[in-house]
């Protein structure tokens, strides 16, 4: 019984939150809105696709998605009147441009500048003056004599 139920659970195919009553007549409208909505983030849900996820927003935006679709927008057209509704974030692959530029870049330049600075330290640091030790002075010899001999 137990291995009937691994077998079930392992062979289950994911679920998608979309309801049969958002689903469209239009099976060519269907596939757009669905290949549409797997690349827009649930806001409620952070990192899941509206499409996967059940949350009423989801829902909302899935239905608004289709909406636009039936209206006649291109995909460009729908996704960016939900864009500009709800801004970049809900792209689930950000673009790179504008703003997002310094977003890609700062991790590699980040990187860039703790590897020179680095090479600057240990440069300098392999260069600086090594520091000599004094002798000891009569007086010093005498006292660790003194301190040995106990």
């Amino acid at each position: 019984m137990k291995r009937l139920l691994l077998i079930l659970t392992l062979l289950a195919s994911p679920l998608w939150a979309v309801q049969p009553d958002e689903v469209l007549d239009d099976p060519a409208l269907e596939a757009r809105a669905r290949e549409l909505s797997q690349g827009l983030r649930c806001l409620v849900c952070r990192n899941e696709s509206i499409d996967e996820s059940n949350a009423s927003l989801a829902r909302d935006l899935r239905i608004l998605l289709r909406e636009r679709l039936v209206a006649g927008d291109s995909n460009e057209e729908a996704v960016g009147f939900i864009v500009s509704r709800y801004g970049e974030y809900v792209l689930l692959s950000p673009r790179a441009t504008g703003a997002n530029w310094l977003l890609w870049g700062a991790g590699p330049l980040m990187l860039l500048l703790a590897g020179g600075l680095g090479a600057v330290y240990l440069r300098g640091r392999a260069r600086g003056k090594t520091a000599t030790e004094a002798p000891l002075s009569p007086e010093e010899e005498a006292r660790l004599r003194d301190i040995l001999d106990v």
